[in-house]
């Protein structure tokens, strides 16, 4: 097997990875959505917040059979890097996820990364697999989707109803696309509280959110393909921004949304913002995106407190993800 580092302005590049992707999830995690030819080509071309990992595929002759990932970034946590993995079913047991393994652990080793974190679905070859690399699981992550149509509307109207007589010194700002100029500089601020999310066992540093980062992230959501809506919650009386909630609506598959960040800052906590946040987005949505079907989300399974909110809401479990981390030594031999 060849390994090749891919162009994600290559189309046969990226038409090979989601092919790999999509038999991969098709046959070990059929409950993911499938990726696009828009949506893979724009998470190599942009990344998270235009800090696209580095890609690559692993050939058969002309035929991608493997396909990993090594994601950085350059704002904090400058010595871990996270991998992606995945064979092609029909290309198992050949010793190519070995190989891919040993391409990446070298690429980000060069990096001068020397933590690594990966992922796999709990109850599939890619936990014995980890394990074998010395890959040590730190925690365990859920994904939950909401089914819209399960949820009438008018319980969630009740939920915000409730939220909001415990709510009543905050109001909801609803903003659509790029946060405005005027308020980019307390957005950034009032969104370290993610920062306070349980870890469990990961070694993870605080992220760092600058202005000029939470700018590119949402250009980044937008390049990739997806409406962006945020809701924050503001104090009436001091205009403080106290916490947030954002969905990216697919443009292609309207019918799919995603939620990114929920969180509120710690002092004001206490008030059932979660909760009017959440809410206020479902009915926000409803009026702007009336064909809207389904909103996936994931926590770490301690964060008992976002996971009650959320059941409240009509999420249900869909899947278990165990993340692993281990230590290497970094090589300063950049890879051709």
């Amino acid at each position: 097997m060849d390994i090749v580092e891919l162009d994600a302005d290559n189309r046969d590049h990226v038409e090979a990875a989601t092919e790999v992707r999509n038999t991969v999830a098709s046959k070990d995690a059929p409950w993911v959505q499938q990726a696009t030819l828009r949506s893979m080509q724009g998470m190599m071309k942009y990344g998270w917040d235009l800090e696209p990992g580095r890609y690559f595929g692993g050939f058969e002759g002309d035929r991608m059979v493997a396909f990993a990932a090594v994601h950085t970034t350059e704002w904090d946590n400058l010595a871990l890097a996270w991998l992606e993995l995945q064979v092609h079913p029909d290309a198992r047991g050949r010793g190519h996820a070995r190989s891919m393994r040993d391409h990446v652990e070298q690429v980000a080793s060069a990096m001068g990364r020397t933590k690594l974190g990966s992922d796999a679905w709990d109850g599939s070859q890619g936990v014995a697999f980890a394990e074998r690399s010395g890959y040590v699981a730190a925690s365990r992550a859920v994904n939950r989707r909401q089914h819209l149509a399960d949820v009438p509307l008018e319980n969630i109207k009740g939920l915000y109803a409730e939220a909001e007589a415990a709510a009543s010194a905050y109001e909801l700002v609803r903003i659509v696309g790029p946060t405005p100029d005027d308020l980019l500089d307390q957005v950034a601020e009032m969104s370290a509280a993610i920062n306070d999310a349980p870890l469990d066992d990961l070694d993870i540093e605080d992220e760092v959110f600058a202005p000029q980062r939470v700018r590119d992230y949402e250009n980044a959501t937008m390049l990739r393909g997806h409406r962006f809506y945020r809701l924050v919650a503001r104090h009436r009386d001091t205009g403080e921004l106290a916490g947030h909630t954002i969905v990216a609506v697919d443009e292609e598959r309207p019918e799919m949304g995603h939620q990114h960040d929920t969180s509120v800052v710690r002092s004001h906590r206490g008030h059932r913002l979660g909760l009017l946040l959440k809410g206020g987005m479902n009915l926000w949505l409803a009026q702007t995106e009336p064909q809207l079907q389904t909103v996936d989300t994931w926590n770490a399974e301690s964060n008992d407190h976002m996971i009650a909110v959320n059941e409240r809401l009509g999420y249900r479990w869909m899947a278990r993800e165990v993340q692993f981390q281990k230590t290497i030594p970094a090589s300063g031999d950049p890879l051709a």
